[in-house]
């Protein structure tokens, strides 16, 4: 099953040859899964009502999520590493900007340019290393870093994306909590073989992770990755350096390793040197 994944075939930019670029452009069945997944990454994004946003679609292709975009109000610009599929969006006339750029290189705009940034499909492909020089947690972090900066406060950036496996997952949220954002992971329809559908919820202040749509039409969050409160639980663990180097020469002696005696300094922070 694994060797029929793209990502496992070639690069993006070989892959997505003129013909792949035709092939996908114009099966129906990839058609209503881009408008699907794409509508689904604009209800995620949680733009404010009656306003024109400008997005950012990373691994625009051959601009078919940004057709909905387009269809929504909103104007976007594109970026993808395969001309062949950029040469596809100019052929069909889309209304969108776009440019030939490798994402693994960073988000080349200025801070706070966008209002919010979609991806569909797209960042699984950054998880392999296509070359000797590629590194996948760089990549993935200069991804997140420059876009953490390109967007406007308050804004989000929604992935979606097919995973390998579970390590992958990690990696890619990892990189983005690392560079600044909070969010997690919303699933929808986790118990569906065929409509399950993975998206990464980025977010660059503050505010609650959407819920994940399950087949009973009832909403549940799958999985949560949130940097600060994380953060908040390993502190609240940690216990007084004072006990915690009593507990350790008291382990020391037990051992039958010499220890010094304790007292009221035992644990106190050294004043600075002059």
């Amino acid at each position: 099953m694994s060797s029929r994944r793209p990502e496992l075939q070639a690069p993006p930019q070989v892959y997505y040859g003129v013909d792949e670029a035709r092939k996908y452009t114009q099966n129906s069945r990839v058609i209503e899964v881009q408008e699907k997944c794409t509508a689904r990454a604009m209800e995620l994004l949680a733009l404010p009502d009656d306003t024109t946003a400008l997005l950012l679609d990373l691994g625009c292709g051959s601009g078919l999520s940004g057709e909905t975009i387009t269809e929504q109000g909103h104007m976007w610009v594109g970026m993808d590493i395969s001309s062949a599929m950029l040469d596809t969006a100019l052929e069909r006339e889309v209304d969108g900007d776009m440019m030939l750029a490798d994402m693994g290189h960073g988000v080349p705009f200025r801070a706070g340019m966008f209002d919010g940034a979609i991806s569909i499909s797209a960042i699984q492909w950054l998880c392999y290393a296509d070359t000797a020089n590629h590194k996948p947690a760089k990549r993935l972090y200069k991804l997140f870093m420059s876009l953490f900066a390109s967007l406007a406060r308050g804004s989000r950036a929604v992935f979606q994306f097919y995973p390998e496996n579970d390590s992958q997952v990690e990696l890619i949220v990892s990189q983005a909590m690392r560079a600044g954002f909070t969010g997690g992971l919303v699933v929808d329809y986790p118990n569906s073989s065929k409509a399950k559908k993975i998206y990464l919820v980025l977010m660059t202040g503050g505010g609650s992770l959407p819920s994940g749509l399950q087949d009973d039409g009832s909403n549940t969050t799958q999985a949560l990755y949130q940097r600060r409160e994380r953060m908040k639980q390993i502190r609240s663990g940690r216990q007084p350096k004072r006990v915690w180097i009593l507990q350790k020469k008291e382990r020391r002696r037990k051992q039958g390793k010499e220890v010094r005696l304790d007292s009221k300094y035992s644990g106190r922070k050294r004043s600075d040197k002059f």
